[in-house]
C-alpha cells in the first residue's frame, strides 16, 4: 500500500511553527505566493521536482550533537518506538524492538520517508490532524488503534499507537511513534 505524503499541509505547519510567511517561501522556491497558498489548501499539488524541493526545505534533521540524547533514548529503548520528521515522515531513529518487524536494519531506512508503509488507520489519523490543531502548535499527542499495513518490508502491526511531537535542535518538529499495546496474535 503506497500513500503520498500531504506535502501542502506539512509546508503550512512548517511555516506557522517557524513564523515564515507564504511570500518568503514563494521567494525561496521561485514561485508565486498564490502557488504556495494553493498547495497548502490542497487545491493543487506541486510537480515532482518542486515537491522534492519543498521536502528538502522542511525536513527535520536529528544528526547533530544537540539531538544526540534524544536519538540515543530512541535507539536504546526496549519498546517499539521510532522518531520521524513530523513533516516528511523521514526516519531519524528507531529502537531495536521497532526494527524487529522490519525486513532490514533501521540504519537502512534512515532519512527515508516511512509514509509509503502507512496503514489505512495511520492515513486516517494523519488526515484528521489538521482538525485537531496538530499543525498549529507544537507538543501534540494522539493515541489511536491501527491495523496491519500488509507490508513485509516495514510491517505495522495491529495495536494502539501513540504519536507525540518533540522540537528538534534545527527548529523542526519530530514525531515519536510508540506502540503502546499490541493486539494478541
Amino acid at each position: 500500500m503506497l500513500h503520498d505524503l500531504p506535502v501542502g499541509r506539512a509546508l503550512r505547519r512548517f511555516r506557522i511553527l517557524n513564523g515564515i510567511k507564504q511570500g518568503h517561501v514563494a521567494e525561496h522556491l521561485a514561485v508565486t505566493q498564490a502557488s504556495v497558498s494553493r498547495w497548502e489548501s490542497g487545491m493543487h499539488e506541486p510537480d515532482a521536482a518542486m515537491r522534492e524541493r519543498i521536502l528538502a526545505m522542511i525536513a527535520a534533521n536529528a544528526g547533530n550533537d544537540a539531538d544526540a540524547a534524544l536519538k540515543r533514548l530512541v535507539e536504546t529503548s526496549s519498546v517499539p518506538v521510532h522518531l520521524v520528521c513530523d513533516a516528511t515522515h523521514r526516519l531519524l531513529a528507531a529502537s531495536p524492538a521497532r526494527a524487529m518487524a522490519w525486513a532490514d536494519s533501521a540504519d537502512s531506512f534512515l532519512n527515508r520517508s516511512l509514509w509509503a508503509f502507512a496503514s489505512p488507520e495511520i492515513v486516517a489519523a494523519e488526515e484528521g490532524l489538521a482538525d485537531r490543531g496538530w499543525y498549529d502548535r507544537p507538543f501534540q499527542r494522539l493515541e489511536f488503534h491501527t491495523g496491519h499495513n500488509g507490508s513485509v518490508v516495514i510491517a505495522v502491526l495491529p495495536g494502539t499507537m501513540r504519536w507525540e511531537t518533540v522540537p528538534l535542535a534545527d527548529g523542526r518538529i519530530g514525531r515519536i511513534t510508540t506502540t503502546i499495546a499490541s493486539d494478541p496474535a
